[in-house]
């Protein structure tokens, strides 16, 4: 009956939704709710994120403040510090960060938090979903016994789901809306439940038997990439040894109508996903006897890339008979992939950070990222113009953003090392490829 009573209220889009955790996940996906008709609460602990969605202004690059400020308008998105609010919720989502703790091993601390919250106020026949990426296991092992507390029971007394977020920051194409979604549920109610929430807001889900399987589809997704990513850094190193272009060899590789998918090298890997995702496979193999080589193997690939960078600097300025300690090294893009504003786990950051220790001096230029913490300090963004590039004595590309002039870059650049091909067909001495 609750279950009835609950799709019926999704159908009719009368249900309320609560999502913890108004990040790069959690707002695109209350922004779509609200879309779809729903009245939607955000819970924040973040005061300053939630004065500004209730000002109906967007703090995310790929939600628009309009579609906010017309939600915010209309009675339909709004946000709170208030837990207690969870009580008169139907869903309650959580879409929390899931970091690594500096032993590579998964800290849930933020996916605790948010279910003890709700644990606290959970009443009869509300469904409850995780979002936050994690390890296989996670929602039953460690969710599930927390909710069922005082004699509550997963698919009889509320329903308890995972589905994995598939957020691809900057991808005009895909969006919340046309990402498919993957569901899981601890019984068949609760995942049939949770299929026909996002049925209301996603072109297509896609259920499987449990929240293990679609714990670890987000797994496999990204070790995939990280693992891929870590083939083609270590082919740019023997390409690099054996005086190949590394690119021209993928970019014929890739002529190739089947068996082949392109991967390119770069800096490093960033982002809150690609980098920690795959350790929390490795720690979870880890605790079965298992030793997950390739997964390791990659992640320590990935991982020298930065160190990889500051040696091609190195060499970039000893062609010019500089020294790396006191030149002047112009970074341009510290968001961690291009045209976002997302400097999370940017390998950016760590060649900068490896540069200051060689004693090189350091500045950046970014349009999407006006300032960052580096050192202790606030630095700031420097203006992308003729003279800026002409004052270093190497710039190094980390984020190849589209706004960035690479005519420009390689009219007046003194040396360059690219990271990412960006001047791919421009031929001037003193570049330095990967």
């Amino acid at each position: 009956m609750q279950k009835i009573r609950l799709e019926g209220r999704l159908a009719r889009r009368t249900a309320r939704i609560g999502i913890i955790g108004l990040g790069y996940v959690g707002l695109p996906l209350a922004v779509e709710f609200g879309k779809a008709g729903f009245h939607v609460t955000g819970f924040e602990i973040n005061e300053k994120r939630v004065a500004m969605l209730n000002r109906g202004i967007s703090y995310i690059q790929d939600v628009p403040t309009r579609e906010v400020r017309t939600l915010v308008r209309e009675g339909r998105l709004s946000a709170t510090l208030d837990f207690d609010a969870l009580r008169s919720m139907d869903v309650i989502d959580i879409a929390v960060p899931t970091p690594l703790r500096k032993t590579k091993d998964p800290d849930v601390s933020y996916i605790l938090a948010a279910v003890h919250e709700i644990a606290a106020r959970l009443r009869k026949g509300q469904l409850v979903i995780l979002e936050s990426t994690t390890y296989p296991g996670t929602t039953d092992e460690l969710v599930r016994p927390l909710l069922e507390r005082e004699n509550r029971k997963a698919g009889r007394d509320f329903y308890l789901a995972f589905s994995p977020e598939r957020v691809d920051p900057g991808n005009p194409t895909y969006q919340t809306h046309n990402i498919p979604k993957v569901v899981g549920g601890i019984t068949p109610a609760c995942g049939r439940v949770a299929a026909a929430l996002y049925e209301t807001v996603v072109d297509r889900v896609v259920p499987v038997s449990s929240t293990q399987v679609s714990e670890m589809v987000k797994l496999l997704e990204n070790t995939f990439r990280s693992v891929n990513i870590g083939l083609v850094n270590e082919l740019a190193l023997m390409c690099d040894r054996m005086k190949i272009d590394v690119w021209e060899v993928i970019d014929a590789a890739s002529t190739k109508p089947f068996g082949f998918m392109p991967f390119y090298p770069g800096p490093g890997l960033g982002g809150h996903c690609i980098p920690i995702d795959p350790f929390y496979l490795s720690w979870k193999a880890r605790e079965t006897g298992f030793e997950a080589r390739f997964i390791e193997l990659a992640g320590q690939i990935n991982g020298s890339m930065p160190h990889h960078v500051v040696h091609r600097v190195a060499e970039a300025l000893n062609f010019r008979r500089r020294p790396v300690r006191g030149s002047k090294v112009l970074v341009l893009g510290v968001a961690y992939k291009a045209d976002i504003d997302d400097v999370r786990e940017s390998p950016s950051l760590d060649i900068m950070d490896l540069l200051v220790k060689d004693g090189a001096r350091i500045s950046y230029s970014d349009p999407f990222v006006p300032s960052i913490v580096f050192g202790g300090r606030r630095l700031r963004s420097t203006p992308f113009r003729p003279s800026t590039l002409k004052s270093a004595d190497c710039v190094v590309i980390a984020t190849a953003h589209k706004a960035f002039d690479y005519d420009m870059v390689s009219k007046h650049a003194k040396t360059i090392v690219d990271t990412r091909n960006a001047l791919k067909g421009r031929r001037m001495r003193g570049v330095f490829r990967l």
